[in-house]
């Protein structure tokens, strides 16, 4: 029998590390090939990592909500053949990502190192992940071990510490164990959420945050510190658009198995734009402007659950009509079911956020980093318009939308801001009924 690491693989560009959520197996369990073992996610998406060889579990190295990083033995495989630890253990389900540089790993290291610096006695176990909570919320040791465990044997999972930080400013005052000071450097942008510590009523009830609920808080006030958003609007005839799906889409539907939505024809729009101004398809690297290549829209998407995720086309640029609504659907079924890769989520140039879908006729969306701008999609309302004909001017019944588009002041002025939003503008409301699909 031989012995098998099996690594946490590459999860795309930009993904270090991931958080154990829960093992599919245990210790002594056998796996056959392709077989999910464990869950885990990252500051992007959740996902499973499959074993590529059959063998039995025999050492789980990294427990739940333990951080892992990319390339890091996360369990270990008893399999056939000889040898003891062979180059299989060199296989990974994907090939690892480059090691980060230095810069990068001192990011990703420094809050687990300061966690594991804390002094905790023999009898009290805590994850790498919890210990790091518990440092930066200055938890000590007195309060850790009033909080209740529901984890293995009666330890404090990242849930149990999460909902005790919450509910912390209604709990009675504990002595704070003495931390070191040292002089912290100026930090360059928010890495967190401020953390509010607003007392709770009686009656009232406490959430704590889920994990992707705290991504997101951290992701947004990040962008708002570091991007001056500036936001222009403009109302779109998009009369012709909604005839032109209504010839289309029961066809479509019939001959492609797919739904015809408005947001193909949005983001065909969309890429249009860019193209005739390629300096909102930039990013911001300090004094440097890095203008890409490649146009990936993100699509803002609500889950059931509430929370939010920004799937992405890539190279949208590329595809028809046909292939943007096909790969809009799949985008769209994969993050409603929690099916979606990690890559999946990452790579966005440009966004779109379909504010519209809730009735809403307009909105102001947050930036994602490191993209400049981001355009907002209201509903579409029957309206009377003024329309200028050559024998004067009528009203109508039309059907209108507004748009908003919101952009980062540093790179993007009111004028490119306003002149790609004409531009966006322009596509959609001159939309030429005989578009093929």
């Amino acid at each position: 029998m031989a012995e098998y690491k099996l690594l946490l693989p590459s999860m795309g560009e930009g993904v270090m590390e991931a958080t154990i959520i829960t093992w599919l197996f245990n210790e002594g369990d056998n796996v056959k090939e392709d077989d999910s073992v464990v869950e885990i996610a990252t500051d992007k998406v959740d996902s499973d990592v499959p074993t590529p060889v059959s063998g039995k579990i025999v050492k789980i190295l990294k427990q739940k909500d333990e951080v892992a990083k990319v390339g890091e033995a996360i369990a270990i495989l008893e399999i056939e053949g000889e040898g003891g630890n062979t180059a299989l253990e060199e296989v990974t389900t994907e090939t690892p990502a480059a090691a980060p540089d230095t810069e990068t790993l001192k990011t990703i290291e420094e809050p687990l190192q300061a966690a594991s610096a804390v002094e905790f006695s023999g009898d009290l176990y805590l994850s790498p992940l919890v210990k790091s909570i518990a440092q930066q919320e200055n938890i000590s040791e007195s309060e850790l071990k009033s909080i209740k465990g529901n984890g293995l044997e009666g330890r404090i999972t990242k849930e149990d510490i999460l909902a005790y930080v919450s509910n912390r400013g209604n709990q009675p005052a504990q002595q704070a164990a003495p931390v070191q000071e040292t002089a912290p450097a100026a930090p360059k942008a928010p890495v967190s959420a401020p953390v509010s510590t607003v007392s709770a009523a009686a009656g009232d009830e406490i959430i704590p945050m889920d994990r992707m609920r705290k991504i997101i808080a951290e992701n947004m006030v990040k962008a708002k510190h570091i991007a001056p958003h500036v936001t222009s609007f403009i109302e779109t005839d998009v009369t012709n658009v909604v005839k032109w799906r209504n010839k289309h889409k029961d066809i479509f539907e019939k001959r492609e198995g797919e739904k015809l939505t408005f947001m193909p024809i949005f983001v065909k729009a969309i890429v249009k734009a860019i193209q005739d101004f390629p300096m909102i398809n930039v990013s911001i690297s300090g004094e440097n402007i890095i203008k890409k290549k490649n146009i990936n829209i993100g699509m803002a998407t609500a889950l059931p659950d509430g929370n939010l995720i920004v799937p992405v086309i890539k190279n949208a640029d590329q595809l028809s009509l046909s292939g943007l609504a096909k790969a809009i659907n799949d985008l769209a079924y994969r993050a409603r079911n929690k099916k979606l890769r990690p890559e999946d989520t990452q790579g966005a140039t440009y966004t779109i956020s379909n504010v519209g879908s809730f009735g809403n006729l307009m909105g102001t969306p947050i930036i994602p980093q490191p993209q400049v701008a981001i355009l907002a999609i209201g509903a579409i309302v029957k309206k009377p318009a003024v329309l200028e004909t050559k024998d004067g001017d009528v009203i109508a019944i039309r059907q209108l939308m507004f748009m908003s588009h919101s952009y980062d002041h540093r790179v993007v002025d009111g004028s490119l801001g306003g002149m790609m939003l004409k531009h966006v503008h322009d596509y959609l409301q001159n939309w030429d009924l005989n578009t093929e699909i």
